[in-house]
């Protein structure tokens, strides 16, 4: 099945300094992923690892410096404006907040058929205003309402519903669960697993909770540093992480079990700046099974069965490191 998004050794980079010093700093450097029809593929990494970065490229929305994003067989990463607009049609864009993605001074009817308005295409309003609230479980009597009226999962279903009206082909969901009481969570990932089987519609989820990733994702990558160190299927790598970076990560998602130890893997120091990249491998600094080589020699990303992994010293399966680096 051919993907419907390919991204090909991508790079953003930021212009910093004043004139005399200025520079270009790499915020994502040299990523490739695919995204296939009806798949739902999750990116992961603490803040500033370069996850919202990544997806507001592919939209479009950031300027790349190389590499190329390819939508449904066209590249579009030069595309202009007027192009990017009916891409957009297809491509659709969930924000954090879920009511301050909203306008406070529209209602909720006015805010699901908005995109209608924005291309262009003539419909029954009230009908899609009722179809749509319908898909994401509430009842038409939610369409007079005001943003400041909604709950936070309400909300978020109205943005939800904002987001399928075009029938688009992939959704980008920046932290879909962001500000989300943990039942409501459930409610929100029930919903996108029910749309994505209903409508086919793929999706790329970025998020550093591993709880959402865990419940909805098909594969998934762990960035750091703007860099994918471990990619794959996400039920390989919750089981078996290859990459300390991912196993220290999974450490610290909370067990459900309370009758199951669960060992933390402490991360020393603070993530490293992008001003300041380390030498070798860029997690080495904060890595409880780092080697001299690690600290010259950057590792390549290579396959391991149906995962990708750029560690000089892969994770055998149920690796611990150091006692001294471990924390109850």
């Amino acid at each position: 099945m051919s993907a419907i998004l390919d991204v090909r050794d991508l790079e953003v980079a930021f212009r910093t300094g004043g004139f005399l010093n200025r520079r270009d700093v790499l915020g994502v450097a040299g990523v490739s992923l695919e995204i296939h029809p009806g798949e739902t593929f999750a990116l992961v990494g603490e803040s500033g690892s370069g996850k919202t970065t990544l997806a507001r490229a592919v939209n479009h929305l950031q300027e790349t410096s190389a590499g190329t994003v390819s939508f449904e067989g066209v590249r579009i990463d030069r595309l202009d404006r007027a192009a990017m607009k009916q891409v957009r049609r297809r491509m659709a864009m969930m924000f954090q907040d879920p009511i301050g993605s909203l306008s406070p001074r529209m209602t909720v009817g006015d805010l699901v058929t908005e995109p209608f308005r924005i291309h262009g295409e003539k419909v029954d309003y009230k009908a899609e205003t009722e179809r749509l609230l319908a898909l994401v479980g509430l009842t038409a009597d939610f369409a007079a309402r005001f943003p400041h009226q909604l709950s936070g999962g309400q909300a978020r279903r109205v943005g939800v519903a904002r987001t399928i009206a075009l029938n688009p082909a992939l959704i980008i969901a920046d932290e879909p669960t962001a500000g989300l009481d943990v039942s409501v969570q459930g409610e929100v990932l029930n919903l996108l697993n029910d749309l994505r089987e209903r409508l086919g519609v793929a999706m790329l989820i970025i998020t550093h909770n591993l709880h959402v990733v865990h419940h909805v994702a098909d594969r998934m990558a762990v960035m750091y540093l703007g860099r994918f160190v471990e990619s794959g299927p996400t039920e390989e790598i919750f089981r078996a992480p290859a990459h300390p970076y991912t196993a220290a990560l999974l450490s610290a998602n909370p067990e459900p079990d309370p009758d199951k130890a669960q060992d933390r893997i402490a991360l020393p120091a603070e993530v490293p700046s992008l001003l300041a990249r380390p030498s070798g491998c860029e997690f080495h600094t904060r890595c409880p099974w780092a080697q001299p080589r690690c600290q010259s020699d950057a590792p390549e990303i290579v396959d391991q069965g149906s995962r990708r992994v750029a560690c000089h010293f892969p994770l055998a399966p149920g690796a611990t490191p150091p006692a001294k680096e471990r924390t109850a």
